[in-house]
């Protein structure tokens, strides 16, 4: 089984949380049972998470040396300009080494659901739509690769992973997504 899931702003990804006072996780979806997320989602991420019950499939969608495509819709704050998105595009160095090339491109402001809370807005600093794709799952990645080319991240939402997509999943909906 292969779920597609809208993952909220504010969700952790996993089904339990000890923290005092809990945080939602996905626990409180209807999620069907014996399923667990492949990969990662931070909680002040939103989008496609996948869950499933194959651990097998979870180590194909999840792991580095098969390099599965994911795509972000990034909120950056500033203005990227040619040299920031060709940086992105060769790859950039991080403290944990230099990541792959990704592919990067200013996008319209995409049409999205409200987030709750607000993305903050500043009338002085300007703000843009970045659509990056990179083939690894580093902590914190997308984040991490704008900040060091001068456009911190806002809002960060996960529209792809390969051939899965949201596709008008709503936050907090789930579908099944078959297998592939």
């Amino acid at each position: 089984m292969l779920i597609a899931f809208n993952k909220p702003y504010g969700v952790l990804c996993q089904f339990t949380d000890r923290s005092v006072p809990p945080r939602p996780t996905l626990a409180g979806f209807g999620l069907p049972a014996d399923v667990y997320a492949a990969g990662r989602l931070d909680f002040d991420s939103e989008g496609l998470l996948l869950l499933t019950d194959d651990g097998r499939l979870a180590h194909r969608l999840t792991d580095p040396r098969h390099k599965e495509a994911k795509t972000y819709w990034v909120q950056v704050e500033g203005e990227p300009d040619d040299a920031r998105l060709e940086a992105l595009r060769r790859g950039v160095a991080l403290n944990d080494g230099h990541t792959l090339p990704a592919q990067a491109r200013r996008i319209e402001p995409p049409a999205l659901w409200p987030r709750d809370p607000p993305v903050r807005f500043r009338k002085t600093v300007p703000d843009a739509w970045l659509e990056l794709t990179i083939r690894e799952g580093r902590n914190r990645q997308v984040r991490r690769m704008t900040a060091a080319v001068g456009l911190p991240t806002l809002r960060l939402v996960r529209v792809a992973i390969g051939p899965h997509r949201l596709d008008g999943l709503q936050p907090g909906q789930w579908r099944d997504a078959g297998v592939r």
